[in-house]
Order: C-alpha cells, then structure tokens, then sequence
C-alpha cells in the first residue's frame, strides 16, 4: 500500500475556491479503481492549510490518479490558490492494523 500525505496553504481570499475544488477531488478521487481512501481536512491551527491523506493499493493507481482530469484540474489550479510551498510525503507501507481506542 502506498500513502501520501499533502499538505497545501492556501491564500485566505481564495480559501472557499481551494475548498470547493478539493471537496470536488476528495469524492472524483474515491471512485477511482486502486484508490482504498482519499480525504482532506482543514487544518484544526490553521484553517487555511488543508491536508490531504491518500491511500492507493500499489504505484500504478497513484500513477492513475495523477493523470485522472479531477487530479489535473486541481493540480492547474494550485498556483493561484498557494500561499506557500507544498509538502508532501509518500509512505510505502507493508503492513496496516486497526488500533481500538
């Protein structure tokens, strides 16, 4: 399993855009084959940084979703909407448990 965490700060004027435009990506991304989970959520200390965290079943789904057209609106449209540079991290992840709380 592979999974990205992405984190984006966004332009507080263009904060509802960037929103719209990832709700849009979150529910696209979800339907697409090879894809186990796809979320974003706003930052709780700072609302205008989303992180987005990504879960695929091997590479060539991550490669899909890269070139899906939800994936490459989204991608067009982040120079307009940054305010600062991007992060992002890809874990390669061998085994995955769920964790009673």
């Amino acid at each position: 399993m592979i999974v990205l965490h992405a984190t984006f700060p966004i332009d507080p004027e263009r904060r509802e855009d960037a929103l719209d435009l990832a709700e849009h990506l979150v529910e696209e991304s979800n339907r697409e084959d090879g894809v186990i989970d796809y979320r974003a959520a706003v930052d709780v200390q700072d609302e205008n940084r989303i992180r987005f965290f990504e879960q695929y079943e091997d590479a060539a789904a991550v490669e899909a979703h890269e070139e899906s057209d939800h994936f490459q609106r989204f991608e067009e449209a982040l120079p307009e909407l940054l305010a600062g540079e991007p992060e992002v991290r890809q874990f390669e992840v061998s085994d995955a448990t769920d964790v009673e709380l």
